[in-house]
């Protein structure tokens, strides 16, 4: 019987070609929508995955890595002196305002943290070294930002807000498709970036005998800045990094952080990234538009499967009425049908697999946007693919329940 479902399915070659091609199409779909559903996923969360910390503390109204009201910066020493803490550091997360070389701007996400700090590292530096970062004003940028933001090599200066801003650092791997490009840089330097200072302008106008005045403000590049200043306890923060000492409850530890520093909550590293997948995930349209996207996929490879296995079955009823005449039973024909799906299904999923781990690849080095297609994703798809592809087989098999042996015999 496998011979006679091989013959079926390579009979005609331009048909098995526009089959195979509808499922790879299909398969294709659910798994770039399903891969990058994961990569966004992984990508939002990969400055989390990237740190040492055991706990996070944040604002009460914290609702996601980059979504939260500002805490003092005092509290990092006030954290660090409360038992069962064995280190601290700040952690920094602002917007500003990139102004290129050719005077572009753009909106940027500043990462202030130390650099000498041992909790946090954005991830590996492909050139330079996170110690650069004490040099005033320097920042590190994930490569894949380098065309975007207008710079093009370490070296490389441009203006932030007021006040200049030198690339010492590419790293990789770090960057968020949602968010605007990250810089990362000092948290002295993040500080300053934020305070600097807006210059105005008072335009003045007569309006039916009356002076009306509007104030202008726009950011001056400055052109001797001076170094950014240490931070001091008043200053403000977005997170306090929190390592454990050995041995330590992290549930007993995050309720004495706690209660030692009122309006905070704490978090351990896999709850901060669990509430940042949740918010994108639930709280957004980002989750429900790539699975709509997986579903439409499916749907239409199980449209494509199901009417060329029909008109398969079609052309060759003699054939069907030929074996239920020599007394084969319906679950001999089924197997035909069913074998004839799976080898679609096969040879439909090798070459789209192949086809979306390569384009990941080469949308991860060239733009930065992850298609994540782990081990699970692809058996997961594999699995769709031959559901897919036997669900529609139950059309043929209608078709074949319904034969007549007799048919044998007319002209």
């Amino acid at each position: 019987m496998p011979s006679i479902a091989r013959k079926n399915l390579f009979e005609d070659i331009p048909r098995f070609l526009v089959a195979q091609a509808g499922i790879m199409f299909a398969v294709s779909l659910v798994t770039i929508q399903t891969g990058i559903l994961n990569g966004f996923l992984r990508s939002s969360t990969a400055l989390i995955d990237n740190s040492d910390a055991d706990i996070w503390i944040s604002a009460n109204e914290m609702v996601y890595l980059e979504l939260t009201l500002p805490i003092a910066a005092g509290l990092v020493n006030q954290a660090s002196q409360i038992n069962g803490v064995e280190r601290a550091e700040g952690l920094s997360i602002r917007g500003a305002t990139w102004r290129s070389p050719n005077g572009d701007i753009s909106p940027v996400r500043l990462i202030g943290f130390s650099p000498s700090g041992r909790l946090f590292t954005p991830g590996p530096a492909l050139e330079g070294n996170w110690s650069d970062l004490k040099e005033p004003y320097s920042f590190f940028l994930d490569k894949t930002n380098l065309g975007s933001l207008g710079i093009s090599q370490i070296g490389d200066s441009a203006t932030i807000g007021s006040l200049p801003a030198k690339l010492v650092g590419l790293t990789n791997q770090t960057q968020f498709i949602a968010s605007s490009s990250y810089l990362f840089t000092s948290l002295e330097t993040t500080n300053a970036y934020a305070i600097s200072g807006l210059t105005s302008t008072t335009n003045c106008r007569l309006e039916s005998g009356q002076l009306l005045c509007t104030n202008v403000y726009q950011r001056q590049p400055s052109p001797t800045a001076e170094p950014p200043r240490p931070l001091t306890a008043s200053d403000t923060i977005s997170y306090v990094l929190v390592q454990a000492q050995p041995g330590q409850n992290l549930t007993a530890l995050k309720q004495r952080l706690t209660d030692a520093l009122p309006g905070t909550a704490a978090y351990t590293k896999s709850e901060m990234a669990n509430r940042t997948r949740d918010y994108w995930q639930r709280r957004t349209g980002v989750g429900f538009i790539l699975g709509l996207g997986a579903v439409v996929g499916a749907i239409v490879g199980m449209v494509i499967v199901g009417q060329i296995l029909y008109s398969s079955v079609s052309d060759h009823l003699r054939e069907f009425g030929t074996l239920k005449a020599m007394g084969a039973s319906d679950w001999v024909l089924y197997r035909v049908i069913m074998e004839q799906a799976l080898w679609m299904a096969v040879l439909g999923y090798m070459p789209s697999i192949v086809l979306c781990v390569g384009l990941g690849a080469w949308t991860f080095a060239t733009q930065g946007i992850m298609i994540l297609i782990t081990p699970v994703t692809a058996t997961g798809i594999f699995g769709i693919t031959v559901i897919m592809c036997i669900g529609s087989a139950l059309f043929a098999i209608q078709k074949v329940t319904k034969v007549d042996p007799a048919i044998v015999f007319k002209a």
